[in-house]
């Protein structure tokens, strides 16, 4: 078997979608509302539900080599409440960090090797820029337990009394590394600006930025919204709402 992934917060299925797509087999999701549960049994029969994350022990499910999470979105969101990672929807972010500790705990750092995480720009300047910071040191901490803030490229900038994060960037350290950049589907062939923040990490290695911006190949909807169009990596990274490098990039302000 190639890589396995397994997908919380799963929704609809969109991450084991895209598994599929790309030789890569979705092992069990985990989601609560019925009918999302109902369409992703239909899709993807072979697949297992976990159910609530909350009841998840990431060391007796089965591993898998990645491990997707579009966390809770609604106390990020700049159209909420804005209750940040204190919140109670968006805090659960903190429950997916968990069952990947313990999944690599009981399989001796092997798996998952790699995580991704989704959510909404708004995690930028959530609790003035610091709900993003503490993104960046929670997922490093995987790698690392105990890992300080990941090194000074990655950190937001201060600026009256917040930090201004870029739209992308990353950090590493030995053996590991994760880099992140904000997504438009505008320019993924879906008529609306709709901004996502996608990060990568490599627990194992330094490929998060290979992974995220090296995307030779890549196949993305039209302007049109219908059929595919291959991109260099600089093409579609400038179309992807203008991401410069791994370490760098515009700010949000």
């Amino acid at each position: 078997m190639g890589l396995t992934l397994g997908s919380l917060f799963d929704g609809i299925g969109g991450f084991p979608l895209a598994a599929l797509m790309h030789g890569i087999t979705p092992v069990w999701a985990s989601e609560i509302e019925a009918v999302p549960v109902a369409i992703t049994m239909r899709h993807f029969p072979g697949m297992g539900h976990l159910g609530n994350v909350t009841e998840i022990n990431g060391a007796e499910i089965e591993p898998v080599d990645i491990i997707t999470f579009g966390s809770p979105c609604q106390d990020l969101s700049v159209a909420g409440k804005r209750g940040g990672l204190a919140g109670e929807r968006s805090g659960l972010f903190m429950e997916a960090v968990r069952i990947i500790k313990e999944m690599r705990n009981a399989t001796s750092g092997i798996r998952p090797r790699y995580c991704v995480w989704e959510n909404v720009a708004g995690a930028f300047s959530s609790s003035k820029g610091r709900d993003f910071h503490t993104v960046l040191k929670e997922i490093a901490s995987v790698a690392v337990p105990g890992v300080p803030v990941p090194g000074s490229e990655a950190k937001g900038k201060l600026f009256r009394g917040r930090l201004v994060w870029p739209k992308s960037g990353g950090s590493m350290g030995v053996g590991w590394s994760l880099a992140w950049r904000v997504l438009d589907a505008q320019h993924w062939g879906v008529p609306q600006r709709r901004k996502r923040i996608l990060l990568v990490a490599d627990f194992r290695g330094h490929r998060a930025g290979e992974i995220l911006f090296k995307c030779d190949g890549l196949q993305g909807g039209s302007s049109q919204g219908g059929g595919t169009r291959q991109g260099t990596s600089t093409d579609t990274l400038e179309g992807a709402d203008g991401a410069d490098n791994l370490f760098g990039g515009r700010r949000e302000v």
